[in-house]
């Protein structure tokens, strides 16, 4: 095996909080090891048009704090096609690029997992607000985005208590109500809704009533964006049966400032040490593989796998929230 003197590192899909965290310790961990590192503009976008930029240690300073990514990402849906990545690989191939580094979750590690059959030696860092990433536990970006969500509903249960009212809160997720589950179990959500189980509108309707029978001053509900019934869909639904709840309802949308947010502490931690985990990955020979934490621990899975397989929601959190 050749060895690694130039690494290029890449954002793509969903931004997440701690991906900025992440390119900073592939920059500075390869500057340490004597291997040189590009960043790549715009995701698999980028990588296909040959925008590389030079990352150094001081091209990556004040970068940790951040959110987003100051590398930029997009999605590409063209690269599902092998005459586009076979632009990619040209470009590396151009660069004298070693080994790629692609930081995103499902849909970006599945192109990671393309090139990888394709000949390119790639290790993938889990990076999603889902936390639907197979082979990790907790994914980069998922407690900040959760963080964000929480203190959202604390806020609305004040407003809520003050005046009345129950809320119906939808945050994001895509097809995974992971954020949803653990937002209303941390919360103190009166019920939840997710894609993974359904719920009735009658039974949401009688969690509401029986908040406001008990005495409570409000009602909160989380509704997962890919639920069957989302909280508009659900507000439209309950505009004719305003009298079996017994509070005023009303809607707040997330929608991306969860995914916005500058990174917490835990993230700013995990970013850094998934970015060095893959240099030395790398270094070590490794390839063809997804790091994340498992455990206390940061484990590699086969991009194959992590490609062909979404993690499952742990739906003991469906029966926690109900419980609690």
């Amino acid at each position: 095996m050749s060895a690694l003197r130039r690494v290029a590192v890449l954002t793509s899909g969903g931004d997440a909080p701690g991906m900025n965290a992440a390119v900073r310790a592939v920059a500075r961990t390869g500057a340490h090891r004597g291997v040189e590192v590009l960043g790549v503009r715009q995701g698999y976008g980028g990588l296909v048009r040959g925008e590389f930029v030079e990352l150094g240690p001081r091209a990556v300073a004040g970068v940790i704090q951040r959110g987003g990514t100051f590398l930029g990402t997009s999605r590409l849906l063209e690269f599902r096609e092998a005459s586009v990545r076979a632009l990619a690989l040209e470009q590396l191939r151009a660069r004298a690029v070693d080994a790629l580094i692609v930081i995103g979750g499902n849909g970006t590690q599945s192109g990671a997992a393309a090139l990888a059959r394709e000949g390119a030696r790639v290790v993938g860092i889990a990076s999603t607000i889902d936390n639907d990433v197979e082979g990790c536990d907790v994914s980069l970006g998922t407690t900040t985005a959760l963080d964000i969500a929480i203190e959202a509903i604390d806020r609305l249960k004040v407003t809520a208590a003050s005046i009345g009212r129950a809320f119906l809160v939808e945050v994001m997720g895509r097809d995974s109500g992971y954020l949803a589950l653990a937002a209303a179990v941390a919360g103190g959500a009166e019920a939840v809704v997710v894609p993974e189980r359904a719920t009735s509108p009658e039974e949401l309707a009688a969690a509401i009533r029986k908040a406001h029978e008990v005495g409570k001053a409000h009602a909160i509900v989380v509704v997962a964006e890919g639920a069957a019934l989302n909280a508009e869909e659900l507000s439209r639904v309950f505009v004719e049966r305003h009298a079996e709840l017994g509070f005023e309802l009303r809607v707040t949308r997330l929608g991306h400032v969860q995914r916005g947010g500058a990174p917490g502490a835990f993230d700013r931690l995990l970013g850094s040490r998934l970015g060095a985990c893959a240099v030395e990955r790398l270094l070590a020979g490794e390839h063809g593989v997804v790091v994340g934490l498992r455990g206390a621990d940061i484990a590699s899975t086969p991009l194959d796998a992590v490609a062909e397989h979404r993690k499952p929601v742990p739906l003991y959190l469906f029966d926690l929230a109900a419980t609690l």
